[in-house]
């Protein structure tokens, strides 16, 4: 649990921790230069409980704070935790057994429920339903490149897997979605515990929401750097885009940047079909019945829309992870 200046949350989250039914655990807490209370309240933790370590490095950045995190854990398992949020007390058992169960699973997630203080955005729910649905390691692997499919503080992983992967990376990027996406790059399997078993708070002061690392452009990057490496679309088969539309367009700029320029849009706008846009044939859906089947990157957004074009594709024969895929 890396933290700086979360004094006015800390307590709860040690004691949603304290009162694990599983109790065979230990606290790892690396201060990352905190200038409020943060590291006596770990100390008063850790004289009660006697199963806290605070490492205090000075203020070093949250990546090499997680890295010196797990270069100090000593168990074979890690759970993440973030110093505002909230484990349900179940929360170790169950991730633990999930993974003894299933062994060749590298990662497994939790579901989560968002609490603020301020009204939930339609926007955040609307991503913790697409998350909280996105639980199997098909169903992650299918979905990676729509945004980060786990919240960071709800994982548990194998500490060896993720050190031999190169633990977190430093970058302009956000480091736990990166961590994913090259360990599925990897062939490692991820899913969930399909039960909520953390509270993830949301606030205007969240790194997420502060830290220039995480905006949209620098996922954009990310997730453009990472499937251009992917082997499906470095074949033979053609690679289409489904979105001409103003908003979708610029999405697509960093693939093509990367070398995978499309031969064409998909769009189901009458008034698009049969021009050009950005040098490229706009057609129908219709069009993906053609003999030599395309591969195809949906990067229409909007919520509903994804599913409805999902529902297309299938109806032509189209399957998802091997015919096409979703990107955000």
């Amino acid at each position: 649990m890396p933290f700086r200046n979360a004094a006015a949350t800390l307590s709860e989250t040690l004691e949603s921790i304290a009162a694990q039914s599983f109790a065979d655990w230990e606290l790892v807490a690396v201060d990352d230069g905190s200038e409020d209370r943060c590291a006596e309240l770990i100390r008063a933790f850790a004289a009660h409980e006697g199963r806290a370590v605070l490492v205090e490095p000075g203020r070093v950045g949250l990546v090499a704070a997680l890295n010196l995190g797990l270069e100090r854990c000593s168990f074979p398992l890690i759970a993440r935790m973030d110093a505002d949020d909230v484990m349900h007390h179940e929360r170790l058992a169950d991730q633990r057994a999930w993974l003894e169960k299933h062994p060749g699973h590298s990662i497994a997630g939790s579901l989560v429920e968002l609490f603020s203080e301020e009204p939930v955005s339609e926007g955040a729910a609307e991503y913790i339903r697409w998350q909280n649905g996105c639980r199997t390691p098909a169903e992650i692997a299918n979905d990676r490149y729509v945004e980060s499919p786990l919240a960071h503080p709800s994982v548990m992983f194998h500490r060896d897997r993720v050190l031999s992967a190169g633990g977190y990376r430093e970058g302009d990027f956000p480091e736990d979605y990166e961590l994913w996406l090259r360990m599925l790059e990897r062939g490692a399997a991820i899913s969930k515990v399909p039960r909520v078993l953390l509270r993830w708070r949301d606030s205007a002061g969240r790194m997420s929401r502060t830290d220039p690392r995480y905006s949209r452009e620098n996922f954009d990057r990310l997730r453009a750097e990472y499937l251009a490496r992917d082997a499906r679309l470095r074949g033979a088969r053609e690679v289409v885009f489904w979105g001409a539309g103003r908003r979708t367009r610029p999405r697509t700029r960093h693939l093509r940047e990367l070398g995978i320029a499309g031969t064409a849009w998909i769009d189901i706008d009458p008034r698009k079909i049969g021009y050009r846009v950005e040098g490229l044939p706009v057609h129908p859906p219709e069009w993906l019945q053609k003999g030599e089947r395309p591969f195809v990157l949906v990067y229409v957004a909007t919520h509903g829309a994804r599913e409805s074009i999902a529902g297309r594709l299938a109806a032509l024969g189209y399957i998802l992870g091997e015919d096409w895929l979703p990107v955000g």
